[in-house]
């Protein structure tokens, strides 16, 4: 809930309020007070001040403070709640994303390839609103990070905790296949009209009991669109080879573009290469423009005029200056 103002140009009277109740004290320091010759100004001492004399400018005070309250009044303060209405239907996604070994490549720098394919796809995921969103992970075998969901802070906080297979105590290997196959799985009772895997790897099917076309073949029976990404550079990257002092190392990785582009026609989406992180970048902002979500968001915004709360306390404020005046402050004639 937030509180603006209809017209908010009437605040602009606040200054003066302030300058008007300010410059009696002001004006009371430049003008010098009547003096008098006195022989014996003993008898005009006054030890300390009197409690009625040092609380009276509390008497002007609430009276500008009553003014102040019509002025935030008339500007009219309002409680506003927005609400949306969401209707239509987004896109279904499962990512799938490569952790083996060979993701430790430094060709994406100054991030290596897995880093680098975390930010982006992380950017790609706050882009899709609307859209429940999966995430698998496949090195030798694959494994279902979270199924689709609309919270999206699941999947960032899963995306940040994601490291290498090694890093995580798994056998390394690439199994493309069994990785499409568990994101296909992931969205196989999807009652949405558009589901798509985005399959990242930058290896060769190596591991795992599925081949990676008869995956595809099950993902097109499920009428389940499959977009492939392969990454890396192919003349050659430098990499960090654990168990040898980690020493950097240039190494080429084999990467089965032919098989990763027989997925995408079988299931009617679209083969990719990235070499760069702006390259791959690109690529997920392309495959979201393809795959756009017929959503209709609607807002409303309902207010509620909240001036009469600040004109209560004003007949109070001045009913009590009134009455102070007429007590505890009277002044005789």
């Amino acid at each position: 809930m937030n509180m603006t103002f209809a017209t908010p140009w009437v605040l602009a009277l606040l200054p003066v309020v302030l300058a008007l109740a300010l410059y009696p004290l002001f004006a009371r320091e430049r003008t010098k007070p009547a003096g008098m010759r006195y022989s014996d100004n003993s008898l005009t001492r006054v030890e300390g001040r009197s409690p009625r004399l040092m609380l009276r400018p509390i008497l002007p005070a609430l009276r500008w403070i009553a003014v102040a309250l019509v002025v935030v009044s008339a500007a009219r303060p309002q409680s506003s709640e927005a609400r949306e209405v969401i209707s239509g239907e987004g896109v279904d996604i499962a990512l799938a994303l490569d952790i083996s070994g060979s993701m430790a490549a430094l060709d994406f720098e100054p991030l290596n390839r897995l880093e680098a394919a975390t930010d982006v796809i992380a950017n790609f995921i706050d882009q899709r609103k609307y859209d429940r969103i999966g995430l698998v992970v496949f090195a030798s075998e694959a494994f279902v990070q979270s199924p689709p969901t609309i919270d999206h802070r699941v999947l960032f906080g899963m995306l940040g905790e994601l490291d290498l297979a090694a890093s995580l105590g798994l056998e390394d290997g690439t199994a493309i296949g069994l990785g499409l196959a568990t994101g296909a799985n992931m969205l196989k009772s999807s009652e949405s009209a558009s589901k798509i895997v985005v399959l990242l790897t930058d290896g060769v099917n190596n591991k795992g009991n599925v081949d990676p076309i008869t995956a595809a073949i099950a993902a097109e029976t499920l009428d389940i669109k499959v977009y492939t990404i392969g990454m890396g550079n192919p003349d050659g990257v430098l990499t960090n080879r654990r168990g040898l002092g980690d020493q950097l190392v240039i190494q080429r990785y084999e990467l089965d573009e032919e098989t990763l582009q027989e997925i995408a026609d079988t299931t009617g989406g679209k083969y990719f290469r990235a070499t760069n992180a702006e390259g791959l970048r690109e690529i997920y902002d392309e495959i979201n423009e393809l795959e756009t979500s017929e959503i209709d968001v609607r807002q409303f915004i309902k207010y509620r005029e909240l001036s009469g709360w600040f004109l209560v306390p004003v007949p109070l404020l001045l009913l009590l200056e009134l009455l102070a005046g007429l007590t505890f402050f009277r002044t005789l004639p």
